[in-house]
């Protein structure tokens, strides 16, 4: 049995309430904190004038790699600490390149 539908007429579409609208109170603007410190590296030195680094980034990696090492073997590769031995590399790499050691 089909059901019917009930009809719409003015009479009851005037009777209907109106949709509200949901109230939106205005927020106070919040204080913006100041930005965290980066902690990147610091790009290596440059001696080129033009402002470019000497050799590559990849070959600067490798040139710490190394140096890393020789410091290593230097101690007789006695347990330490690698990060240190890697952060003077680092140092050492950043001398060379700036003093122009290494060229491109």
């Amino acid at each position: 049995m089909p059901t019917a539908k009930p009809k719409v007429t003015k009479a009851t579409a005037a009777t209907k309430k109106p949709a509200t609208k949901p109230v939106v109170e205005k927020s106070k603007p919040v204080a913006k904190k100041a930005a965290a410190p980066k902690t990147a590296k610091p790009a290596p030195r440059t001696t080129k004038a033009n402002g470019s680094s000497p050799v590559s980034l990849e070959q600067r990696a490798n040139y710490v790699e190394v140096a890393a090492y020789y410091i290593a073997e230097r101690r007789g590769f006695a347990p330490g600490d690698p990060l240190a031995d890697w952060t003077a590399a680092e140092a050492e790499v950043d001398r060379l390149l700036a003093s122009g050691h290494f060229g491109a």
